[in-house]
């Protein structure tokens, strides 16, 4: 009896790879990644075809958005210069820098130290209690937490009264009109939102780590103290370093919502980040080419910011995204 042999592998002999023959095992799990990729090319892809309106000065018509871009002059970097060489472009680019350094060195800080703290807390309904409080911040908008902080901060506000009462000040001090105060707000005002949210990340890594470590450092005679510095925080380095990456490609990214709440004209010349001042010539001043090649630069700052942070941490022999 002769059996036909099936030749379709040698006429395909990409099946053969070892990725494609993983890919078909786990197929159902790659369809479940279809509307995410689908989420991402539509809002996080597509609207990069913006940034050529950096390049070009951009008039916009009534209904005719593709129109107005393809049949606009070309004038490659110019607002970019014009960017550069403008008397803003210090003022904003120390705004950006301090307050996002400030809100990384409290905000990064701080999270680790709740979900170390919390896993060394023994009563339960007083850590769901503290933990839940940690975590509702991060659930209000900045139009309402905006509302809080300037509340606390006015000149008859709670912290203005407990400082009268303890005789550090005699008077009320106005925080939101003090221009130098403002980084140090904003700093402390996003780490306040962010903390509880934040921890959830470290407090997931301390769950992974094998309790046998901690029995054996407990064995050669380490305390609870010994334990989270010589067992707990080398096991959470990875997690660490990822998210440390992750936060200083984002120092360009401040966000708005916060400094547009926060700030006022008093407070401008110290909350004026990229963020607010391409909203104001964007939107505000019109100037569409001129804002999109502001925010073009940020983008193209965090990336290198990335890369290299993330290439240093390779070369340490550190953990890496890449």
């Amino acid at each position: 009896m002769e059996f036909e042999v099936d030749k379709s592998n040698e006429k395909m002999p990409f099946l053969k790879s070892p990725t494609i023959k993983k890919m078909v095992r786990q197929r159902y799990f790659y369809l479940l990644l279809i509307p995410g990729v689908i989420w991402a090319a539509l809002f996080a892809y597509a609207p990069m075809v913006g940034l050529y309106m950096a390049f070009v000065d951009y008039q916009p018509t009534l209904g005719d958005f593709w129109g107005s871009l393809i049949k606009a002059d070309f004038v490659g970097f110019q607002w970019f210069e014009y960017f550069f060489s403008g008397q803003d472009f210090w003022r904003v680019m120390r705004n950006t820098l301090v307050s996002s350094i400030l809100t990384l060195s409290i905000g990064f800080v701080l999270p680790i130290f709740i979900a170390i703290t919390l896993n060394e807390v023994r009563i339960n309904w007083f850590k769901r209690t503290i933990q839940t409080a940690s975590y509702l911040p991060f659930f209000i908008s900045w139009v309402v937490a905006a509302s809080i902080v300037i509340t606390l901060l006015s000149a008859e506000g709670p912290v203005n009264q407990l400082l009268m009462k303890i005789g550090v000040v005699e008077q009320g001090v106005l925080f939101m009109q003090e221009g130098k105060m403002f980084w140090i707000i904003i700093a402390l005002s996003n780490a306040w939102k962010d903390m509880g949210y934040n921890s959830i990340m470290y407090l997931a890594a301390i769950a992974a780590i094998p309790t046998e470590l901690f029995e054996a450092a407990k064995v050669d005679g380490a305390n609870r103290l010994k334990q989270i510095w010589h067992v707990l925080l080398p096991m959470l380095r990875p997690t660490i370093i990822i998210l440390l990456i992750l936060n200083i490609g984002n120092l360009m990214n401040t966000g708005f919502d916060q400094y547009f709440l926060l700030g006022n004209s008093l407070n401008r010349s110290y909350s004026d980040v990229i963020d607010t001042y391409a909203f104001r010539y964007g939107i505000q001043n019109g100037m569409f080419s001129y804002a999109a090649a502001v925010s073009m630069f940020k983008s193209v700052i965090a990336f290198i910011l990335v890369i290299t942070v993330n290439h240093i941490s390779k070369k340490m022999g550190q953990t890496h995204l890449f």
